[in-house]
């Protein structure tokens, strides 16, 4: 186990892997980035400004605060498992319980951090992209609290498969717009959404749900998802007097993992693994394993590991 003294703090340390990105949206020097044509930029030199400024601001922090407090219910729980831990032997097991935030996932931390980053910017109009439909339901949810126009792209196939999560959304007030373009899926929805940002630059914002897209936005959501991983630290030390010794969450577009996984970067005794879709094996040509089977290429305007 750590000393106890170096086990809780939270400032980043020299050479870091919590720094970063880089002015450029640069991760590690090759990743990350703004790959894109140069009629976004703009869009992303103003969002990337509006973002620092944000940060630097005490009242936007303190209204992010109260409504992660008051509106979708942080802390939420680590609970300890105690039959699944007496059934497989070994380690005590604990779950961060994001299910039990508002909208019944992690996905409500992002959304809301974005959400009062377009208000400030005085934008009225949300446009997101979601897949099984999670990030759908938390953005026309928030969107429904302030009164703003709410329009998701959701792929065909994920429209078929997410019935309930899209009658959800349509509840709320948001528009569905299902894409047909491609394989109908998350990769199609998140180009259209980006088409329609372009497209209406005066009053829309596009709230990007996952570890994706062009600079600031990983930035952004590792940011706003990072209350993950700040509380488990907080959490563990109240339960256990130390840091976990491994922490496990799923990777698919990243945002859960990097929420949980980004405040621990300093800390060596900490394992962190994270658990990708294997679909019907490494070696079949339909996995969803993009980091161990994937190679370097750039997707929605960032350099990451592609199929």
């Amino acid at each position: 186990m750590a000393d106890p003294a170096e086990q809780h703090s939270t400032a980043a340390q020299p050479n870091s892997l919590r720094h970063g990105p880089d002015e450029r949206g640069h991760f590690g020097g090759r990743y990350g980035g703004r790959f894109v044509a140069e009629t976004l930029m703009p869009l992303l030199l103003e969002l990337n400004a509006a973002y620092e400024a944000a940060k630097a601001d005490p009242a936007f922090q303190k209204e992010l605060d109260f409504y992660l407090r008051d509106y979708v219910g942080r802390p939420s729980p680590l609970w300890f498992a105690r039959r699944m831990t007496e059934e497989l032997g070994g380690a005590k097991i604990y779950m961060k319980r994001e299910e039990l935030n508002h909208t019944g996932s992690h996905k409500l931390n992002n959304v809301m951090g974005q959400i009062l980053l377009a208000r400030r910017m005085g934008r009225t109009r949300i446009v997101a992209e979601t897949g099984a439909g999670q990030h759908g339901v938390a953005t026309a949810t928030v969107c429904a609290l302030f009164g703003m126009q709410c329009v998701i792209y959701m792929g065909a196939t994920d429209v078929e498969r997410q019935k309930p999560n899209v009658f959800r959304m349509r509840l709320l007030g948001a528009e569905v717009v299902p894409v047909t373009a491609g394989a109908g899926t998350l990769k199609d929805a998140m180009n259209e959404a980006m088409r329609d940002w372009v497209a209406n630059i005066a009053d829309t914002y596009f709230l990007v749900g996952t570890v994706a897209g062009p600079h600031p936005y990983p930035a952004m959501v590792r940011d706003f998802q990072s209350v993950i991983g700040e509380e488990t630290k907080e959490q563990m030390q109240a339960q256990e007097g130390r840091l976990p010794d491994v922490i496990v969450a799923a990777i698919g577009g990243g945002s859960n993992a990097m929420g949980i996984f980004h405040p621990f970067l300093d800390d060596a005794s900490v394992r962190l693994i994270g658990v990708e879709a294997a679909g019907h094996g490494l070696d079949s040509g339909k996995t969803a394993a993009s980091i161990e089977r994937g190679r370097p290429g750039v997707l929605h305007g960032n350099r990451t590991y592609l199929l």
